[in-house]
């Protein structure tokens, strides 16, 4: 890969950001794309959520993370491999951006392996069909992306046997990014960025303030899954990670920006 190559934007969208207005989201890749590349991970647990339960099957969530039996996986590969993907592939493509629709399972781009038991409290909890990442093989992706494609990408996995996995959405941002050595990694988020403790918004944050945070409480609930994706992917070579709302896709100053101690 050139130098060119390299300058990369990884946008995260999840699924409880994708019920809402997404032309602000195409507006701003369309914008990323005048200087990067861009490549689209997506999640949809809401969505596989509200399928589940209109087919009678409740989910199991522990502490945000879902327990994925084999009913839950055949729920996931429908609608983050099927519906979800298809819609906002389509809707790329309205917006005049050159989409392609994939997967984690496209020519292997995510290996996993299967999620071993946690112990979380007093309880062991075996996740299931989740899978937790130990490869990645970008070589689809830059097909398409050098064919000046906008990749759009649902986030599961597969294993050496070819048994497919779901996985978290925000990690396969994280993944994909450093594999490329990204130049941003961003995630999309209701709040549209990181709360102080007294609820104002943080423009700017180090890893280890970011991690301060957390161990104070004033980070918390699902915003400590990203910090924590966001710390990870900076360690393995992202310059920045950026957490923002749909509509703060393009602009930097949108959001709280997290980079290396010596950068923040």
């Amino acid at each position: 890969m050139d130098e060119t190559d390299t300058e990369m934007t990884v946008v995260k969208i999840g699924g409880a950001v994708l019920d809402g207005d997404l032309s602000p989201l195409w507006e701003g890749i369309r914008d990323l794309r005048s200087r990067d590349r861009v490549v689209l991970v997506h999640g949809g647990g809401p969505q596989s959520t509200r399928l589940a339960q209109r087919l009678g099957h409740q989910p199991v969530i522990v502490e945000g993370r879902r327990v994925t039996t084999d009913t839950d996986l055949e729920i996931v590969k429908m609608v983050l491999g099927g519906a979800l993907n298809v819609d906002l592939t389509a809707a790329a493509l309205r917006a005049g951006l050159p989409a392609v629709g994939i997967s984690g399972i496209s020519g292997r781009t995510v290996s996993v392996v299967r999620r071993p038991p946690w112990t979380i409290g007093d309880r062991k909890v075996d996740f299931g069909h989740v899978g937790d990442v130990v490869s990645i093989n970008t070589s689809i992706a830059d097909a398409l992306l050098a064919a000046g494609s906008v990749p759009v990408l649902a986030c599961m996995g597969i294993d050496k046997a070819g048994q497919v996995y779901n996985v978290n959405a925000d990690t396969v941002a994280a993944e994909l990014a450093a594999a490329w050595t990204a130049r941003s990694l961003l995630l999309i988020a209701e709040s549209g960025g990181i709360l102080d403790a007294a609820g104002h918004p943080i423009r700017r944050l180090s890893v280890s303030q970011s991690k301060s945070g957390v161990s104070e409480g004033w980070i918390r609930d699902g915003m400590i899954v990203k910090v924590h994706t966001a710390a990870r992917a900076i360690e393995r070579g992202v310059r920045k990670v950026r957490i923002a709302g749909v509509d703060g896709v393009s602009n930097p100053e949108c959001g709280t920006t997290i980079a290396e101690d010596s950068h923040a």
